[in-house]
């Protein structure tokens, strides 16, 4: 399989950890890349951040109009909205880097796997098949994409789960979010929620709070 290009950025020489961060709709792997400084990360703590660029493909809720998608957004309906095949390819592609990241010499337990919207969605389905024991996942502002494959799931489920919705969010209702949260809850994860007064964004408070679980996290 094809890596597809990434934005990395290191906070410092020698990283002792990755965290792989996918974006959402339409956006690149430019998108969070500014938020790397404002994490405001200790000079003991060197990190790579990998942003990947998702493939572009055709939207059907966006008239079939060709953009940077993880999968096709096939409907507005909680249980439909996901294309199960392209949900595969990513999480495939976001197990590919993965392996990557050990093959330069971190160890799968040092790896955070993250993600916004629907590059969120890929983190959950990937958290929920993998067979690395990962360092933690970051769900913001998403949902699981598949719900109907969550009881076979054979991921572990122990690994520390951070995720966040804005509750003026009019394009993921963040009942989405919870109720994917109490669904990953009743499959045995341990879900640290948090919820903002923002819309489909990202805000400062939620960045500190990000930072301090990746320093408990890597600590």
């Amino acid at each position: 399989m094809a890596l597809p290009e990434c934005v990395e950025v290191t906070t410092g020489d020698n990283p002792v950890g990755s965290v792989i961060w996918l974006h959402g709709l339409g956006a690149d792997g430019h998108d969070f890349e500014p938020i790397v400084p404002e994490l405001q990360l200790p000079a003991d703590l060197p990190l790579r951040f990998v942003f990947p660029h998702a493939p572009a493909r055709p939207v059907t809720i966006n008239g079939g109009m060709v953009m940077r998608a993880w999968y096709d957004i096939v409907s507005l309906d909680t249980e439909g909205r996901a294309d199960a095949a392209g949900v595969h390819e990513s999480t495939a592609i976001l197990e590919e880097l993965i392996a990557r990241e050990k093959a330069r010499g971190i160890d799968a337990d040092r790896i955070v796997i993250a993600g916004f919207s629907m590059g969120g969605a890929i983190a959950i389905n990937t958290a929920l098949h993998t067979q690395e024991k990962l360092a933690g996942m970051m769900a913001l502002s998403t949902y699981l994409p598949l719900p109907g494959e969550i009881d076979a799931a054979n991921g572990h489920r122990d690994l520390p789960v951070f995720m966040a919705h804005g509750s003026f969010d009019p394009m993921l209702p963040m009942q989405w979010g919870q109720l994917s949260a109490e669904k990953l809850k009743e499959a045995g994860f341990a879900i640290e929620w948090h919820e903002y007064p923002m819309a489909h964004a990202v805000c400062p408070e939620e960045i500190r709070d990000i930072s301090a679980w990746l320093l408990n996290v890597y600590r």
